[in-house]
């Protein structure tokens, strides 16, 4: 037990340096994009980015969950033999669902366009997207193999490639491009995510090869393992579905009902580029020192639960959640108190500062969301996650319907509030329903609280 917590701790530590290293590289270059493309072209390029998010939900069709818990049972139990076999068998399903997905976005780019980009880009530029997603289907499936074998630090490799493969071919196709209109911007962006994708698949393929040549196939093996792939994968690829499909029409809606509170449709798409491209960013960062453990609580709490090792589980769950705990409480301080520096300190703007501290306490519930969904979907709660997730869109596309033209801007961050809110609720019902740990209060939630406040209250005072 204490050489699979090294193990863990070692990938952890792995993952968030390199995981730390990427988000900062990443977030340097977004912040050079928003400079060269600004707030308007940002927001037609979120736009773009729901289309593609749902079309890359339907191309992997909760294929990494499957090769991840397959190989972990495999690999529990000892039937490392079967292994590559079964992993074929999992590409010959991505590679379906990738290819199908593609032509279906490539066949429908003309009404995707003018129905829900509102014709701002050509619409060619979503056949680069399509030619990119079965690519994307089978890294997902390399992804998958990679971390059930606790081989984190290929994962972390294939990363740093796929970011700075981004990064150059985004820059070059700008560099050519410039002086950039909107459309050419989304352009470069759109060319840059193909040309990543499709090389960090290529990559991801040799390290694989790599790793599996010295393994044997057992020819003789009668698992169904189609079967297998499909009662993990298809109920949470139906689910996926309606999932991404309603967050994707969640982010087409909201600039244009802002649009019906009085703002052009100009003004309402570069707020909603504002908050989405450059606000959530900087909330998001420093849920890397998060994340990075979060992916590797899936196969541990897959291995527990197959191991029926349910006290195991309550004392991890406790652990994690009161650290993530503390640490998102003093991430949400820094950020309340500091936004106008920060603001000023990342883009050179005010104008963020008042989001910035309006969306500053979710940051909490964000973190602590993202850790329990891990939890769960190592326990193989993904349909409550996914459930979840799909209560919590329904009633965010109800709230934007109603409050946006009422509301305008303050009545898009209401509806950012409820929906985290409602998320972050029912996601911890449901894992103290299946873990049963306990938590202190006073120890988790009041001390923190106290020496937070005492901490910025008390800095602040004497900074003054």
């Amino acid at each position: 037990m204490l050489k699979r917590f090294y193990v863990f701790l070692l990938n952890g530590l792995l993952l968030t340096a390199t995981a730390f290293l990427m988000k900062l590289v990443g977030f340097s270059f977004s912040i050079y994009i928003s400079k060269k493309i600004g707030a308007e072209a940002l927001g037609v390029f979120g736009l773009i980015m729901s289309v593609y998010l749902f079309f890359i939900t339907f191309a992997t069709s909760g294929i990494n969950l499957s090769v991840t818990r397959i190989v972990v049972e495999e690999t529990a139990f000892c039937q490392n033999a079967n292994t590559k076999i079964a992993l074929r068998k999992c590409f010959a399903y991505s590679l379906f669902f990738g290819v199908l997905a593609g032509l279906i976005l490539i066949f429908f780019a003309k009404p995707i366009t003018q129905y829900f980009v509102h014709n701002q880009v050509p619409f060619y530029l979503f056949y680069f997207i399509g030619i990119s997603l079965p690519f994307i289907s089978l890294s997902s499936c390399f992804n998958g193999y990679f971390t059930a074998l606790r081989k984190n630090g290929k994962n972390a490799t294939c990363r740093i490639f796929e970011q700075l493969l981004k990064m150059f071919a985004t820059t070059y196709c700008l560099s050519l491009f410039l002086p950039s209109s909107l459309v050419y911007g989304c352009l470069s962006l759109v060319l840059g995510e193909m040309i990543s994708e499709i090389g960090s698949c290529f990559f991801s393929f040799v390290l694989y090869h790599l790793e599996t040549r010295k393994h044997t196939i057992k020819q003789n093996t009668h698992q169904n393992y189609y079967k297998k792939i499909a009662s993990i994968s298809l109920p949470v690829a139906i689910t996926s579905y309606l999932r991404s499909g309603l967050s994707s029409l969640k982010q087409i809606l909201i600039p244009t009902y802002l649009g019906k509170s009085g703002l052009s449709f100009k003004s309402a798409i570069s707020h909603y580029g504002m908050i989405s491209g450059m606000v959530m960013p900087i909330l998001l960062f420093p849920d890397v020192f998060i994340s990075s453990f979060s992916a590797l609580v899936v196969p541990e709490y897959a291995y527990f639960d197959t191991k029926k090792s349910y006290p195991r589980i309550a004392y991890l769950t406790g652990r994690i959640f009161r650290i993530s705990f503390l640490f998102s409480f003093a991430v949400f301080g820094i950020f309340f108190f500091y936004a106008k520096e920060i603001s000023f300190a990342v883009y050179q703007n005010f104008d963020i500062a008042h989001y910035l501290k309006i969306l500053s306490p979710l940051v909490i519930f964000m973190y602590l969301d993202g850790i329990i969904d891990h939890i769960l979907k190592g326990l193989g709660k993904q349909m409550s996650v996914m459930k979840c997730n799909i209560l919590d869109l329904f009633t965010s596309i109800i709230f934007i319907g109603t409050f946006l033209p009422l509301w305008g801007l303050n009545g898009y961050l209401v509806v950012i509030y409820i929906s985290e809110l409602l998320n972050f609720s029912i996601s911890f019902y449901q894992l103290k329903k299946a873990t049963s740990f306990g938590i202190n209060p006073i120890n988790w939630l009041l001390k923190p609280m106290l020496r937070n406040c005492f901490f910025f209250f008390g800095y602040n005072i004497i900074g003054s």
